[in-house]
């Protein structure tokens, strides 16, 4: 009986208030839809940097006349041999997976064959290549040991990380990442206030019913209760249809549409999409559950 008078009451809130209870509804959807998708964003920027740090490579390209740190000398073939020794040798040898060595003719080839078509090829010529060693390490987190200990030898005119080249890039989908839990803050403070104003609205629209049931002697907690649901439950409304949002942008828009178009990565799915609705459920309910107790109890003791 009890529990059929709070839920009468939570449906006579929801009815007195519907117009605040979907504009709840609405904020929470949006607030927790890019909350959602910061998270989704994140664990696409692990699953790219797995991806990307795991076949990074660090390139030693050794001296050409034409390079501006060479002096006009090319790298010896002694210089070459004492390059490749170091990399095999003792000291290096346990970071390194992989060497492979490429000519300039080697180089030039590889130039032509991936900018076919591009007028740039007509322009380049075989003395702007030179020789380098392509090392894929065990650890891609060791490059700089490679870097260290070959940057400073005879013939060598630089020595280049991959990641270094990637970092860039993941620093900006981590910014666009925390705009997007910005914005999902502010938009979930602005649902906090409106469950809170929507519970006082609907205390005070009942304000009639709370003296009669305090002159009873009806406890507080089955006074808040019904207020609380109210807030809770228009929270949840808006936090499964975010969830049922961030489910559809990797059904239809990640797989359905970038996985098509770029083959090359690999992107999260959907059961990485599907441990986030608990998340996006459990904050919504707690929010609204925490403002709705807030609320009614300022409200109950004014």
């Amino acid at each position: 009986m009890r529990l059929g008078l709070i839920l009468s009451e939570v449906g006579q809130g929801f009815r007195r208030n519907l117009s605040m209870v979907v504009s709840v509804v609405l904020v929470t959807f949006i607030s927790l839809t890019f909350f959602g998708a910061a998270i989704l964003l994140q664990l696409q920027i692990g699953e790219m940097k797995g991806y990307w740090y795991d076949r990074a490579e660090v390139t030693v390209y050794m001296c050409i006349e034409v390079a501006p740190g060479c002096e006009g000398a090319a790298a010896t073939q002694e210089q070459i041999d004492a390059v490749d020794a170091q990399l095999s040798g003792p000291t290096l040898g346990e970071f390194v997976d992989k060497v492979t060595f490429e000519t300039p003719d080697d180089a030039y080839a590889r130039f032509q064959q991936e900018f076919a078509g591009s007028s740039i090829v007509d322009i380049a010529t075989i003395d702007s290549f030179a020789a380098d060693f392509q090392i894929k390490l065990v650890d891609p987190n060791d490059s700089d040991v490679i870097i260290d200990s070959i940057s400073g030898m005879p013939g060598v005119d630089e020595v280049s990380d991959q990641r270094a080249l990637l970092q860039p890039i993941f620093d900006i989908m981590n910014a666009a990442s925390y705009t997007a839990v910005g914005i999902a803050a502010l938009m979930l403070v602005a649902a906090v206030l409106l469950i809170s104003t929507t519970i006082r609205l609907s205390a005070f629209s009942r304000r009639r019913e709370l003296a009669i049931m305090r002159l009873v002697g009806a406890s507080n907690r089955f006074i808040e209760t019904p207020f609380i649901l109210e807030g809770v439950l228009a929270s949840l409304i808006g936090s499964v249809l975010a969830s049922a949002a961030v489910v559809a942008i990797v059904q239809f828009f990640v797989h359905g549409y970038l996985a098509e178009r770029i083959t090359d990565y690999t992107f999260i799915g959907l059961d990485q999409a599907l441990l986030v609705v608990p998340i996006l459920i459990g904050v919504g309910a707690l929010l609204a559950a925490l403002s709705a107790s807030v609320a009614i109890r300022r409200y109950l003791k004014a």
